[in-house]
């Protein structure tokens, strides 16, 4: 057996483990790391100009590839920029490893330069966080880590002392023996027959699916069907749920629409597949409730959940499907689907404007990026009202996919996960919808894409405001404060970072700029100046909320804003 530098051993493990890229930040205490990663063919280290950005690259390249994905940070505050991406991995269930380097092992706990405690700050959001300190343990540290990361489909931290990463030891051959396997989960049987009595006694079945559908798509509409069951999708689901699926009927909650709001609320028998959806208000208080998911504290937190079922939906589904009878009363579906239909009637009209209003509205941006994106594009978008725009106008094919920080709601995520996207499929279509705030947060990354010529197409909705902020800001019946930015042109900033830089408020010309940018041979950004009045509502708003915005319009008023309050009307807030 011979031996071999822990940062050796390190590096093996990932090769073996099937990881091509550690997105980071070099720094002396990664040396060890970094200098074997650039002897090495078939794995490289991507230098980013900031590791918050690296971690969100690594989740999305995770998200994507369902495989392992790295980044690494320096001791201090190397690393310790990469937590708010490492929690978005997290709580998004991707599997990240994270190698944060640690200052000389001799210095630990006597406050030296830089020094903290990586072993503690990442605890919270990890399944394994674990300090390398002799050489020994690297081989079963760094297994065990890839092991946690993939079989509890989350992030684990390696912390190593610079200085150990260039120890030796006896390095035996790697072994990853669950890399590449997977488990099914399925319910007892008498669990399932008591599930499939309540659902085929119940009328009015609503079924909210959510990520946990990825694998069931074709278990899921013969469930709708025979149920008779409009389908409801969570945000996250919905790349999984709504390609070829005549049964959904969109989304619910802050960024839904009537149909999906309304098809939940009048239901009587709700069936939960695979989603963990948090907003209670969005559940109705009666409804009989069935709910699947693999995590068994997921069950019952969110709404009172009369019978569980701890397993793989797709697996569930099957066994339940032999159970079920066919319900012939298909009125509620009905209806949801006109209610859907009309829906989007009227998102295909707030896409167009009013007759004389010469301004670009967000919708309109949206629609258009939906219709000329390739079939196999790979979106990414920020969150506030870039989500809200995704989930409402992107269509999704069963081809393209949708990456966000649709859990942990970070702002300045969709530019890093766009790259970390384009370097996983290189070839694919990939999309940023990004908002100013979010860009400007980490506008750092369009360096990472530059020096890497990495040809993601970005699209700015600029309205100058943090837009969703104002939004919680009217309903809460209170005057926006801190939200307005100051922006430059990011058409020009992008061209003096080295990418093809747009700049467009002119409806008129809008789909030309598009088309320019989304066929250009490299990174393009367009700096879209949208309205800054465009609010996007709930699909209902409670007594608190319509309080709210009457309270907001009368301080309005007061302070001398009452033109925003024409704004307010066209967009049907004060009706």
């Amino acid at each position: 057996m011979s031996k071999k530098s822990v940062a050796e051993i390190i590096v093996d493990t990932l090769v073996a483990a099937g990881v091509k890229r550690v997105f980071g930040v070099v720094g002396d205490s990664l040396n060890g790391i970094t200098d074997n990663i650039r002897t090495r063919h078939n794995i490289e280290f991507i230098a980013v100009r900031h590791e918050e950005g690296g971690a969100f690259a690594a989740g999305a390249e995770a998200h994507l590839t369902g495989d392992l994905a790295v980044c690494a940070g320096s001791c201090g505050p190397g690393n310790t920029h990469l937590i708010n991406g490492l929690f978005d991995c997290h709580r998004s269930r991707v599997p990240v490893l994270a190698l944060a380097a640690q200052i000389p092992s001799v210095e630990i706990g006597t406050g030296y330069f830089q020094e903290t405690h990586p072993e503690r700050l990442f605890r919270e959001c990890s399944h394994f966080c674990e300090l390398i300190s002799t050489p020994e343990q690297a081989v079963r540290t760094i297994e065990s880590a890839v092991a946690a990361a993939l079989g509890q489909r989350g992030v684990a931290v390696v912390v190593l002392p610079g200085d150990v990463a260039y120890l030796e030891t006896e390095a035996p051959k790697t072994l990853l023996p669950t890399l590449g396997r997977c488990s099914a989960l399925r319910p007892g049987e008498a669990d399932i027959r008591q599930a499939a009595e309540l659902l085929n006694a119940g009328a009015k079945v609503t079924i909210l699916a959510g990520i946990g559908c990825a694998n069931a798509h074709s278990e899921l509409l013969q469930v709708a069907e025979m149920l008779q069951a409009p389908v409801v999708h969570a945000l996250r689901g919905k790349e999984f749920v709504e390609p070829n699926n005549p049964f959904d009927v969109g989304m619910t909650g802050l960024l839904g629409m009537p149909a999906g709001y309304h098809a939940l609320m009048d239901a009587r028998v709700i069936l939960m597949l695979g989603t963990d959806f948090p907003y209670r208000q969005f559940y109705p208080e009666k409804a009989r409730v069935v709910q699947v998911d693999t995590r068994p504290e997921n069950i019952g937190r969110r709404t009172r959940v009369e019978i569980g079922l701890v397993g793989d939906v797709a697996e569930t589904l099957r066994a339940l499907l032999p159970y079920l009878t066919v319900h012939t009363d298909s009125a509620h579906l009905q209806e949801a689907r006109e209610r859907h239909r009309a829906d989007d009637a009227h998102l295909a009209e707030l896409a167009t404007g009013e007759a004389g209003d010469s301004s670009l509205h967000p919708p309109h941006v949206a629609r258009l990026l939906n219709e000329l994106a390739t079939e196999d594009a790979i979106f990414t978008c920020d969150v506030g009202t870039p989500t809200i725009w995704a989930a409402r106008y992107l269509r999704m094919n069963g081809k393209r996919r949708l990456v966000g920080s649709f859990v942990h709601g970070s702002m300045a995520n969709a530019v890093s996960q766009a790259y970390g996207a384009a370097l996983a499929y290189p070839g694919r279509p990939v999309i940023a919808m990004c908002g100013d705030g979010g860009l400007a947060m980490l506008l750092s990354e369009l360096l990472t894409i530059r020096q890497h010529k990495i040809p993601v197409k970005i699209i700015v909705f600029n309205n100058s405001a943090l837009g969703f902020v104002e939004l919680e800001m009217k309903a809460a019946g209170i005057l926006e404060y801190g939200t307005e930015l100051d922006n430059p042109d990011f058409g020009a900033l992008a061209t003096a970072a080295g990418l093809k830089g747009f700049r467009v408020g002119d409806p008129g010309q809008l789909e030309s700029v598009l088309r320019e940018a989304l066929a250009h041979d490299g990174p393009a950004l367009v700096d879209a100046v949208v309205k800054r009045q465009e609010l996007s509502m709930p699909p209902s708003i409670d007594r608190k909320q319509a309080q709210g915005f009457s309270l907001y319009a009368v301080k309005a008023l007061m302070n001398g804003r009452g033109s925003e309050l024409l704004e307010l009307a066209k967009t049907n807030l004060l009706r």
